[in-house]
């Protein structure tokens, strides 16, 4: 069996639970080669987050995969990038938000233009902000609205890992149209399959040789 490439280098992680405070209470100070994983009690959103980071790293290109998105967290995207604190957005959605949120959809290509969106089946979550000094990686549990509720955000900062997630949308960017809602996967084919496994072949399993059940007791009912 191939092994699946490594697209990281190893890195020593730091495990934090915040029941409460800010974005960037929780996320603390970014450092390069970091690897933060943080359990959240739902107190602030993904944005809040992506805020707090830019604010350290500077102005950076921002991809955001997500399966739904609240009006108000896309309001703030736009004016991070209205402000020069976000150079270049894109976004993946899944392909059932128009149909789902028919507003916040339209509110989101209105607000960032059809291009800068792409409609798959996905429910992967994640941020890259990437410039000069910084490649970081948001994977998460949180959509772009209000969480109330128990989440994750690992932060990581490499730069093969958020080339490899760059690799991610870039693809789906070149496969799906912009206005389309693409309902099933999308193929990716220039991003190859490392986690190959080869064809298992055996011979046929003859009746004589299969063990048959023994029995050492039987349970009688007694009415």
């Amino acid at each position: 069996m191939t092994a699946a490439r490594n697209h990281r280098r190893p890195a020593k992680r730091t495990i934090r639970v915040a029941k409460e405070g800010s974005a960037r209470d929780a996320i603390g100070e970014v450092q390069h080669g970091q690897d933060v994983f943080i359990l959240t009690f739902g107190q602030f959103s993904l944005i809040d987050a992506v805020v707090a980071i830019l604010d350290q790293v500077g102005p950076a290109d921002v991809a955001i995969s997500t399966w739904t998105a609240a009006d108000a967290h896309l309001e703030r995207s736009r004016h991070l990038l209205e402000s020069a604190t976000i150079r270049s957005i894109r976004w993946i959605v899944d392909y059932s938000f128009e149909s789902r949120q028919p507003e916040y959809c339209h509110h989101m290509r209105r607000l960032f233009g059809a291009d800068c969106i792409r409609a798959i089946r996905t429910h992967a979550k994640f941020v890259t902000i990437r410039n000069d000094e910084w490649n970081i990686v948001i994977r998460t549990s949180m959509n772009l609205n209000e969480n109330p509720r128990l989440e994750d955000l690992e932060i990581t900062d490499d730069r093969e890992f958020a080339e490899f997630f760059t690799r991610i949308v870039d693809e789906v960017f070149a496969e799906v149209e912009p206005l389309e809602n693409r309902s099933d996967l999308p193929t990716m084919d220039r991003l190859p399959d490392t986690c190959r496994y080869p064809d298992v072949r055996h011979g046929v399993i003859r009746r004589e040789d299969v063990n048959e059940p023994t029995f050492t007791h039987t349970i009688s009912r007694h009415d």
